[in-house]
């Protein structure tokens, strides 16, 4: 059964930018009756709140912040979608031996991995009084497979793909969607540095809310991602010699 975006009332964290800002407007695009859109800094949605006037609710929340996700989770009591994109990469690099990976990587999992739990089980309760709606977690395909380029960064991402399943078990029998949400090279500043093709945030943004409507539990929505997905689903070893490969060429 897919989730409904017609008339539904979504919260995106990190939408001031990237995927984040494109699944905002995509959001409403497809209908979504309002958008709870969320960034550390409220001033960075200015743009977005012109954009969309009344169907937008600008929010505070740094999502490694206890009180402002408390004081979000209750704004948000109407809420029936929630949309954890937040994220960061905050390090990459080529030497296994870079001691900068361990202070990335707590970096990482407080956003990507505690911030992400965190908001879940905020927001639950309140999708449970609602009806039970959807959670859509944004990791990454380098959740499936480590790419030592951006090592902590997987791993962070790891543990959101870990945590969406275990939320997706949990909360079935309250009526909540989970699904998780695995984009390959997207062109935003976080992937400047990336040396794949990229799509678009909005052709990206796009796609996700087509897989959700279409009841699709694990969203690949690029190219690279379905490539990588497929062989995830057959073979995940292969993954790790694709890897392997990419490095050697």
């Amino acid at each position: 059964m897919g989730f409904h975006i017609e008339g539904a009332v979504a919260l995106v964290t990190g939408a001031n930018r990237g995927i984040g800002e494109a699944l905002v407007d995509a959001l409403i695009a497809a209908g979504a009756g309002k958008v709870y859109a969320a960034a550390r800094q409220i001033t960075d949605l200015a743009a977005l709140q012109a954009r969309h006037g009344n169907k937008l609710v600008a929010v505070q929340l740094d999502v490694t912040r206890a009180d402002d996700i408390q004081a979000a989770a209750a704004l948000a009591g109407d809420l029936t979608l929630l949309v954890n994109n937040a994220g960061v990469a905050a390090h990459m690099g080529n030497d296994f031996a870079d001691p900068q990976w361990l202070s990335a990587g707590r970096t990482e999992m407080e956003v990507n991995y505690f911030g992400t739990l965190a908001m879940m089980q905020a927001f639950a309760p309140v999708l449970a009084r609602n009806g039970g709606g959807a959670i859509a977690n944004v990791a990454s395909v380098a959740a499936l497979v480590n790419f030592p380029l951006f090592l902590s960064y997987s791993a962070s991402k790891s543990a959101t793909h870990s945590v969406t399943q275990a939320a997706r078990l949990a909360l079935e029998g309250q009526g909540t969607r989970v699904f998780g949400i695995y984009p390959g090279p997207v062109d935003t500043r976080m992937a400047e540095q990336v040396p794949f093709d990229k799509v678009t945030p909005a052709a990206a943004a796009s796609a996700m809310l087509q897989a959700m409507q279409a009841g699709q539990e694990e969203i690949y929505p690029d190219p690279v991602a379905q490539e990588f997905g497929k062989l995830w689903h057959s073979k995940p070893k292969a993954l790790e010699d694709q890897i392997r490969g990419m490095m050697a060429g």
